[in-house]
């Protein structure tokens, strides 16, 4: 609780203030649990005057209750669902990226995941009209591939510049410039500082991996430490500020099992709200070099295990998760 003093609420006095710490009562939990009639005759002061002082100050510092139907009609009201642009992956995520939350995609090297980004980066800033931060920590992201997602979806030279101009890029190849370019996005957002079409709806991080591997060996203290708190940053910077996270990772072999799983540990996998994990057809030839699967293994909302075929080549999707399906029914 909060310390009394002058300004504190309307009523609360400089004279006020003396006469309550001259009798001990110095905090908001003090006044709240004084006996007031007591302390109106010790002070002199009105047992009115401090009734309503007190009603002020608990109103002002406790916390109300909320009930399901009142927190989901918030949830409404301050969620947004924004599209990737893929057909098949929106469909995964339940319509596509939730503002608010932290959606990883995880895979191995070339299995996509860059491509994706891309793709997420291109349709948000042209299609939906939105701004978008790309934190590029590994060096794969080219103005030039860009540019060719743009002119496969328009060629009108000044759309596709207005869309270049909408996606803001960051080089951060440690985890301390990466902190900074978020926190510099939180600031720039408290001081209602943006570009001509708002403020970012997208952040998108390739990859988290790239800055924290490198940081959990040994005893991995001081690098779990900073992992968690870019865990924290993510998370904070989507709820607080209604943005869609957007995060990569790779994929590491478990010691004892042999098996390929997310990088990062059992703390990481707490972060993301939803993850999809991008893996290439084993059936897949030279035709199908574009060809993914994506597997939907964590999210709040739809069952896990779900799968798409995913065309990372393209803006639309192969459309044949339906012949998947059929065939592992």
């Amino acid at each position: 609780m909060g310390v009394l003093r002058p300004g504190l609420c309307p009523g609360l006095t400089e004279e006020m203030v003396q006469l309550l710490r001259s009798r001990g009562i110095k905090t908001v939990v003090d006044l709240a649990t004084a006996d007031l009639e007591e302390v109106a005759q010790k002070c002199g002061l009105s047992y009115k005057a401090l009734v309503a002082l007190r009603r002020v100050l608990l109103a002002q510092f406790s916390a109300f209750p909320f009930n399901g139907a009142d927190l989901y009609e918030e949830l409404k009201i301050s969620t947004a669902i924004l599209s990737t642009g893929i057909g098949s992956l929106d469909k995964l995520l339940d319509a596509g990226l939730y503002t608010g939350e932290v959606t990883e995609i995880v895979g191995g090297p070339g299995s996509g995941k860059t491509q994706v980004c891309l793709c997420v980066a291109a349709h948000v800033a042209h299609s939906l009209q939105q701004n978008v931060l790309y934190i590029d920590s590994n060096g794969g992201l080219t103005a030039s591939r860009l540019l060719q997602l743009l002119q496969a979806r328009t060629q009108d030279e000044e759309e596709q510049a207005g869309a270049l101009q909408r996606i803001q890029v960051a080089h951060a190849f440690d985890i301390f410039r990466m902190l900074d370019e978020l926190q510099d996005l939180r600031g720039a957002v408290a001081q209602q500082v943006t570009g001509s079409s708002g403020t970012v709806k997208v952040v998108v991080v390739d990859s988290v991996t790239a800055v924290v591997s490198p940081l959990l060996g040994g005893q991995q203290r001081e690098g779990l430490a900073l992992m968690m708190q870019l865990a924290r940053e993510l998370k904070t910077l989507a709820r607080d500020l209604g943005i869609a996270v957007l995060v990569t990772n790779h994929m590491t072999r478990d010691r004892d099992s042999g098996r390929l799983k997310p990088a990062l540990g059992r703390s990481w996998s707490f972060v993301p709200s939803t993850r999809v994990l991008l893996d290439s057809p084993e059936e897949a030839g030279t035709s199908g070099r574009s060809q993914r699967m994506a597997c939907l293994t964590k999210s709040p909302r739809q069952p896990t295990g779900l799968q798409e075929a995913v065309d990372i080549s393209t803006w639309g999707t192969s459309e044949q998760s339906s012949v998947l399906q059929g065939e592992q029914t």
